[in-house]
């Protein structure tokens, strides 16, 4: 089915207050070909006229009526098949405003959501980039078009092995996806010029904030039942922290604890 904008069944309200973002009340030239780790999928031809429309619209009333400006993340949003990261019993609602169920307990984020946490990493064409929450491999996706490489972990074995092996079928080559726990990070890929992490944990991981290059940046959603959004920077002399919005996301699943494949 192509997607359109629909309402959805009320069956999926529960799960959609997983992740659930209050938004603020806060034109676009094409995304550098430097910053890009894509390459053309057979796909791209053949979408339909239908699927593209609703990404504009999805673009128009949701993303940059809320605000959202920069205009390379508004292309590279407006480049990816979002549909084509959920399930095909969601594939005719990928572009209304809400969180999807992605399986596994897991969530899609509201595609403002995932513009707005974008837009606050401040990417540059050259910046290497850790994503915690692979998901479905959507937020990934957008970065792939923003920053040179992406390193991205999922902690669900099942969940990372279908979104490394989409992300690769669908030509975002600059993607790297690691199954592990992602308190630990990446140490070996680091440091980072931003980390962006999709799942909330109580407080801030210590090794993430070492893993973080100074001048970079993080995205993270910390809390418990509250949760804020907050943008920490590494300075020379420490770290500034800003809090952005309040936020609903699934809880980062402890390091002791074991998730499910």
């Amino acid at each position: 089915m192509a997607p359109r904008r629909s309402k959805l069944p009320q069956k999926l309200g529960p799960l959609l207050l997983f992740v659930l973002l209050f938004p603020g009340s806060f034109p676009p030239p094409p995304v550098n070909g430097t910053g890009s780790g894509r390459a053309p999928s057979p796909s791209d031809s053949a979408e339909s006229q239908q699927t593209r429309a609703a990404r504009e619209g999805m673009i128009q009333d949701q993303i940059m009526a809320r605000g959202i400006r920069d205009p390379r993340v508004l292309e590279a949003v407006r480049k990816i098949p979002r549909h084509r990261f959920v399930p095909p019993e969601m594939q005719s609602y990928a572009y209304n405003d809400t969180p999807l169920p992605i399986g596994q307990g897991q969530t899609i984020s509201q595609p403002y959501v995932v513009a707005f946490m974008t837009e606050a990493l401040e990417l540059k064409p050259q910046d290497r980039v850790l994503e915690i929450g692979t998901g479905s491999g959507y937020q990934a996706a957008v970065l792939s078009l923003l920053a040179r490489e992406v390193y991205s972990m999922e902690i669900i074995e099942r969940l990372g092995q279908e979104a490394g092996a989409r992300l690769e079928q669908m030509g975002y080559r600059n993607v790297r996806v690691r199954i592990g726990n992602g308190y630990r990070g990446w140490p070996e890929a680091a440091p980072f010029d931003a980390i962006i992490v999709t799942a909330a944990p109580p407080d801030v991981p210590a090794a993430l904030v070492e893993q973080l290059r100074v001048g970079g940046r993080m995205v993270i959603p910390v809390g418990s039942f509250a949760q804020d959004l907050l943008r920490l920077r590494r300075t020379a002399k420490g770290i500034e922290r800003e809090n952005l919005l309040p936020v609903r996301f699934v809880p980062m699943v402890p390091e002791r604890e074991r998730a499910p494949k």
